[in-house]
């Protein structure tokens, strides 16, 4: 097996839930930062769950499938998801359940990974597979694919596509040298803003939905251009600081480090200082680590 073979991983951190009933589209409409009106057969969402106050709580994929809509919310969180879903529902004519004994949520990755599912490079194309759906990533199709697919049959209808098992790690790797962020890994629950973490680029925001949990705050902080931070790519010269380990320069703390894997990191940092360090040749560090970070090719800041 090579790096460059089209590969699958089961995401054992992200377990699928199913919204069905008539009012489906409509009680998520409301609750979450994309516009969910756009998912159907052939198009898949990447959206959050955020706080009154903008707050990051949760992040899943929106895909539709046997007339219900499917998300992956994070395995440890996804019982607390179910139970603010279920504080909203109100009178909705809607179902909640949790499938995640019946259903994988896989990623597929690596080499031609699209073309052999038959998906365009085109975030959210979706297609029915393996009785579940395929999509290319909502977020950024470099990150190949995902798809909510039945336990039973999931591994033999992937390896008859031409896809390798590969592990979970090998898909962060790629995953973090394109500096996307996952999940509660690298964005705390209750703290962090999407726009800080660059989730307006990864298709995350729908800016003219309407009305949804934390949107006003949300479109404040845009349009009056209040973020300081923003979440990077970092390359590490050194041992990999644990999540959490503060960023510094000249001693003073800058950012901290979230998620990382060998020599490669996600850091949020602030854009006041490191065009400071930028500009007088200053180097990060973090623990015993130099840092280097690199804005993502696909961000617009």
């Amino acid at each position: 097996m090579t790096a460059e073979q089209a590969g699958y991983a089961i995401l054992e951190d992200r377990g699928v839930i199913a919204v069905a009933g008539e009012d489906r589209a409509a009680f998520l409409q409301g609750l979450v930062s994309n516009d969910v009106r756009r998912v159907a057969a052939d198009r898949a969402v990447y959206a959050l769950f955020l706080t009154p106050q903008g707050k990051f709580l949760h992040d899943f994929r929106i895909a539709e499938s046997d007339g219900a809509l499917l998300l992956d919310p994070e395995t440890e969180r996804r019982e607390e998801f179910l139970r603010r879903l279920k504080m909203y529902k109100l009178r909705s004519k809607i179902t909640l359940e949790d499938r995640a004994d019946a259903m994988l949520a896989v990623v597929l990755f690596g080499g031609d990974a699209l073309a052999r599912l038959g998906l365009p490079e085109e975030a959210g194309a979706a297609i029915p597979f393996a009785g579940g759906v395929a999509f290319t990533d909502p977020r950024l199709p470099a990150l190949g694919a995902r798809a909510f697919l039945p336990r039973e049959g999931a591994a033999a209808a992937l390896e008859a596509a031409g896809f390798v098992p590969r592990g979970a790690e090998d898909y962060d790797r790629l995953r973090l040298s394109l500096g996307v962020p996952e999940g509660s890994r690298d964005l705390t629950p209750d703290k962090a803003l999407p726009l800080e973490n660059d989730l307006d680029d990864l298709n995350a925001i729908s800016w003219d939905k309407g009305c949804y949990m934390g949107q006003e705050l949300t479109a404040r902080t845009k349009y009056r251009a209040l973020i300081k931070k923003k979440l990077f790519p970092v390359t590490l010269d050194g041992p990999l600081p644990a999540p959490g380990t503060p960023v510094t320069l000249e001693g003073k703390e800058v950012g901290e480090i979230r998620s990382g894997s060998g020599s490669s990191a996600l850091a949020l940092l602030r854009l006041e200082d490191l065009t400071r360090a930028g500009q007088d040749g200053l180097v990060l560090t973090a623990g015993e680590a130099t840092v280097t970070p690199a804005k993502p090719v696909w961000a617009s800041f």
